[in-house]
């Protein structure tokens, strides 16, 4: 047994190993425990590397330091390329109004810290990590330590004074929101059930839902038009999947030739209701119905390569074969097709067609489950390859008297959301799927998580005895405060108090406040909050922690 004695004993590339194994495995379990709604969630490896640090566990510190930076590549990084599809859309209608209200929130955090910082004299690190554990963002401790390493002379001491406030303050910045939102629920006297009713009635009317139509054919200036011609006049505005004509159904083909009084079926939204009405004829939204006779509906998944960033023109389904495609989903959201959208590796696209032809278009597309198994790597390593050198260069801001930099956590973020967005560069996708990239997001996280406790857990206890019970109060003031102006502020607004919830935890990236949120009621108002304002709040909490440190030097 001598040998586990100097394996634990010894501070070794293994024993480094090992305590950070055990802070995950031990903190994941702990995060699971329940309590009226309420759980740590990954935060228990946090507390559990404190534990464990504090029990005289022995370690390497650079290994330490190393996968700590590694863990925050790869979790931003994940996160950056899983909300880059929708990430520009969130500007969009109510999106703009709740992501300037997550700026607020940002802003008034950054006031906050600054106040306490020159009314207490405390040290820039201290307070940097204190605003991080508030605001319950782990990369943007990520980004301050790194600063720390960079422009000060005790760069490792900082980055652990900075984790020790952190860790102090995070408890509350989970507790405070939750308080937020019961305070705001009694405050304003509001009645859940309504809520929800609500926001399901206010999603019914949304004008960019897509919807199943049927148009009766009345303008006599397309009799005799083929579809092709009338493609080019509705191509943005309807996707016309097939044709009644006396009764009988035909797929719409380039060539087929309209009559007057032909019932044309497709998939448009409620935007361009008024003006399909005026091109072809009344318009009316069909509930959902199966699609009976010899045509069929099925959803199929594009993994066929040569396909990958090719436009519906350049595939030309609807020329090959009696059937067309009338809706592409990607990354949790609805496309209606024109001839130029452009279809991507795994994607997922609804086909209505004549049934025995379905086989055939799905062998054609690839529909292989297995093929979006398979690992696509390259562009991983490539995208963090690209945001480490972006995140390097200094950015000068007047006023601060060192240049800041996206870092470590900000430079794989930017160029993650880009890439996401885009979908591709040439020849090269770079499609992630789902459960690859949660994978990435959960080991990334946890090893980070876990290296900022071991690190910091080792005067954790004597921290607090000395006075860190005010970190507490500091950091529960730069929690509470700013989401509860923001949130008395949005409701005067008329916003929807779900979607209140949704946001708030959103602005502080807090995925424990969203669960607790989502228990409120089964619809989508809190997730849609929270990712919509996701993106740029992450983006701001990684920007203003660097600004605080630099600020403050």
């Amino acid at each position: 047994m001598n040998f586990l004695y100097s394996l634990f004993a010894n501070p070794s590339t293994a024993s480094t190993l090992i305590y950070v194994c055990l802070a995950a495995f031990i903190g994941i379990l702990v995060g699971k425990v329940e309590i009226k709604n309420i759980k740590l969630g990954i935060a228990g490896v946090l507390f559990s590397g404190l534990l464990i640090a504090h029990l005289g566990a022995k370690f390497e510190t650079p290994i330490l330091n190393f996968t700590r930076d590694f863990g925050l590549i790869l979790f931003v990084y994940a996160v950056g390329f899983d909300i880059g599809p929708r990430f520009f859309s969130t500007f969009k209608n109510e999106g703009l109004k709740l992501n300037l209200l997550a700026a607020s929130v940002v802003v008034l955090d950054l006031l906050l810290a600054f106040g306490f910082y020159f009314a207490y004299g405390l040290p820039p690190a201290l307070i940097t990590g204190i605003m991080c554990g508030s605001v319950t963002n782990t990369p943007g401790l990520g980004a301050a330590q790194q600063v720390l390493n960079e422009f000060t002379k005790n760069g490792a001491q900082s980055g652990t004074l900075a984790g020790m406030g952190y860790a102090v303050a995070y408890p509350f910045g989970v507790i405070g929101i939750i308080l937020m939102m019961i305070l705001i629920r009694v405050f304003f006297k509001i009645k859940i059930k309504d809520e929800a009713v609500k926001y399901t009635e206010g999603l019914n009317s949304t004008n960019n839902k897509l919807e199943s139509v049927l148009i009766r054919a009345t303008n006599p200036q397309l009799f005799g038009k083929k579809i092709s011609y009338i493609k080019t006049i509705i191509d943005k505005e309807l996707v016309i999947s097939r044709i009644c004509r006396e009764g009988h159904f035909m797929i719409a083909l380039d060539d087929t030739v309209l009559h007057e009084g032909d019932l044309l079926y497709g998939v448009s939204s409620a935007t361009h209701i008024d003006n399909l009405t005026e091109k072809i004829g009344e318009v009316q939204i069909q509930e959902k119905r199966e699609i009976s006779g010899n045509f069929s509906m099925d959803q199929v998944l594009v993994t066929n390569k040569k396909y990958s960033g090719k436009t519906i023109q350049q595939i030309g389904i609807y020329r090959r074969y009696e059937a067309n495609i009338t809706r592409i989903y990607r990354a949790g959201m609805e496309i209606l097709p024109s001839l130029d959208t452009t279809v991507e590796f795994g994607d997922t696209v609804r086909i209505v067609g004549k049934t025995e032809l379905l086989p055939d278009i799905r062998r054609e597309l690839g529909n292989s489950i297995k093929q979006l198994a398979v690992p696509n790597t390259i562009p991983v390593f490539i995208g963090i390859f690209l945001g480490i050198i972006l995140g390097s260069i200094p950015i000068f801001i007047p006023g601060v008297p060192a240049p800041a930099k996206l870092g470590l956590a900000g430079g794989p973020l930017v160029v993650a959301i880009l890439l996401g967005h885009k979908g591709r560069i040439g020849k090269m996708n770079f499609y992630m799927s789902p459960g690859g990239n949660m994978m990435l997001r959960e080991i990334g996280i946890i090893l980070f998580l876990a290296c900022v406790g071991l690190l910091s857990g080792g005067k954790f206890v004597s921290s607090i005895m000395a006075g860190g019970y005010w970190w507490m109060l500091y950091g529960a003031v730069i929690t509470f405060v700013p989401i509860m102006i923001v949130g008395v502020i949005a409701r005067l607004m008329k916003v929807n108090y779900l979607t209140i919830c949704g946001f708030i935890s959103g602005t502080m990236t807090d995925p424990p406040a969203l669960e607790y949120a989502n228990s409120l009621a089964p619809v989508q108002a809190q997730s849609t909050g929270y990712a919509t304002v996701y993106p740029l709040a992450m983006f701001l909490r990684i920007l203003v922690a660097q600004i605080l440190i630099l600020a403050t030097l």
